[in-house]
């Protein structure tokens, strides 16, 4: 069996209606398996206006917004005609992205079908709830968890750190990895640009601290514009570059009047965006990877970040950067300063980072879940044992 073989219904709450890099980690992986000759079918709510195209043949399915965040869907169910649509297509793996209505429907269907169900894990929802002020109803999350990843033949995650915080939640002892790649023809020291700097009022001297991602506050804007406080009492050197929008930007915005916001930057806008920067600063716990930390490694800086999956799993502490305890302002704030003032430090810091980054490219990482696939397929395949008398 190979990839060509391959009948992948993949079922996703967001596939690309709001850009993240969940949904953009997925149109690549399709872009990949259908250039293997795979077929592919995804079934996802869509909108009239979506972020951007999507890759492969999408199958609308019925949903609401989200209460509180309604740029974001709430799938609701597989309707019938939806049902039909997947029994035609007969996959052979069922391939499930979030662990919703949708996708839980999913994995039952696929059980019905006698066809594997696999989840990719892309966020870490149960730390959320920390965000609005909901922290005590963690326990009943990471047990709905549970049960919709046990209930799966394999799970993958991003990285080994949130492979094993899989297996320590047990929420599933057949984990794999399905990384995340870099595009190099974007992100990579050359984008650097002191002109496109000095045309939104940084000067070519003054050490840039980025922040790169959705500006929704589980990503840790607390804790960042605490950091940066300290540092302008302290009189530390800097500017503040803020990449990217959401509903907190006007919040943000309040608590940064200095910083230089740029909003939403794409392809090669967003390559200039990081490279431009001398470090990033990265204090979300909510991750289970880090793209936006590899990307700014691949653009040859060093990162600031908390200790957490998947920066745990890219960053060396001293090395490539520094993992700080979540939360601990002082102790980030320490970090950004010795990179602000230490320009031997964030060269020595960024190259190592270029050289890890270089590990990561998106064939590489889709065809190892390509041989997840595979494998899943063969394991569930094989008859059960018969129970020892």
């Amino acid at each position: 069996m190979d990839a060509s073989d391959l009948r992948i219904a993949l079922f996703s709450g967001n596939y690309n209606y709001v850009r993240d890099g969940a949904n953009q980690a997925l149109n690549r992986l399709v872009e990949y398996l259908l250039r293997q000759g795979a077929s592919v079918r995804i079934y996802s709510p869509t909108v009239a206006e979506p972020a951007f195209p999507p890759n492969g043949e999408v199958v609308s399915v019925p949903a609401l917004p989200v209460p509180r965040r309604p740029e974001y869907r709430w799938p609701l169910m597989i309707p019938p005609r939806v049902k039909r649509d997947i029994r035609k297509f007969q996959p052979n793996i069922v391939h499930v992205a979030s662990p919703e209505i949708l996708g839980h429907r999913a994995v039952t269907l696929a059980r019905r079908m006698g066809v594997p169900a696999i989840a990719s894990v892309h966020t870490r929802f149960e730390t959320y709830l920390r965000y609005y002020g909901l922290a005590f109803l963690e326990p009943l999350i990471l047990a709905g968890l549970r049960r919709f990843y046990r209930r799966c033949n394999a799970i993958f995650a991003p990285s080994e750190s949130m492979a094993q915080l899989l297996r320590e939640q047990r929420m599933n002892y057949n984990v794999g990895i399905w990384s995340r790649g870099i595009d190099t023809d974007i992100f990579n020291p050359g984008r650097r640009d002191l002109e496109w700097r000095r045309g939104i009022g940084i000067e070519d001297d003054v050490p840039v601290i980025g922040f790169v991602g959705r500006l929704v506050m589980e990503k840790g804007l607390d804790v960042f514009s605490d950091a940066v406080d300290l540092l302008e009492r302290r009189q530390v050197r800097h500017k503040v570059l803020v990449v990217g929008e959401g509903p907190a930007r006007d919040w943000f915005e309040k608590r940064l009047p200095n910083a230089v916001f740029v909003g939403f930057q794409g392809g090669e806008d967003l390559g200039r965006a990081v490279a431009s920067m001398e470090m990033l600063f990265n204090p979300s716990v909510t991750e289970t990877f880090g793209n936006v930390t590899l990307e700014a490694m691949a653009c040859a800086l060093p990162v600031v970040a908390a200790i957490a999956t998947g920066s745990e799993s890219l960053v060396t502490d001293r090395v490539t950067g520094r993992l700080v305890r979540p939360g601990a302002i002082e102790t980030f704030a320490e970090a950004l300063t010795h990179y602000c003032q230490d320009e031997e430090a964030r060269r020595a810091a960024g190259a190592k980072g270029l050289e890890v980054s270089r590990r990561y490219g998106w064939d590489q990482v889709n065809e190892a879940l390509v041989g997840g696939y595979i494998r899943t397929i063969r394991q569930s395949a094989r008859p059960a044992r018969s129970p020892v008398p």
